[in-house]
């Protein structure tokens, strides 16, 4: 059984940082692409960013040149840097792991962690 955990939310200032981490364990990490979802308050679940397997990244638009994902295969976890945060981004951010080599991040497949608390507020 998959179990991901997701750690490293909290509440920030506008123009803040943080930094997420998930930790996955119960599958073999490297053969899975990794990503972050968000959803708000009374808002679909969305994609944030992805990694496939081989590295590639996707990002949302609204985060483009702001958040960096990225993985680790020896500690089987993926990160999420987060910077110059604005309320927008407000959500709980949840950590994905789904199959495949080039992965249909507009599905809710794969599994999923139990969430984090951003909150981006002055």
């Amino acid at each position: 059984q998959v179990q991901l955990v997701e750690s490293g939310g909290g509440l920030v200032q506008p123009g803040g940082s943080l930094k997420l981490s998930c930790e996955a364990s119960g599958s073999e990490f490297r053969l899975y692409a990794m990503g972050w979802f968000r959803q708000a308050p009374g808002q679909q679940r969305e994609l944030v960013a992805g990694i496939t397997i081989n590295g590639i990244t996707n990002y949302a638009e609204s985060v483009k040149g702001r958040f960096t994902i990225s993985r680790d295969n020896g500690k089987s976890t993926v990160y999420l840097e987060m910077n110059n945060l604005q309320p927008d981004d407000t959500a709980v951010y949840f950590c994905n792991q789904r199959g495949g080599l080039w992965p249909n991040w507009k599905t809710d497949d794969g599994s999923w962690g139990q969430g984090t608390q951003v909150t981006v507020s002055s």
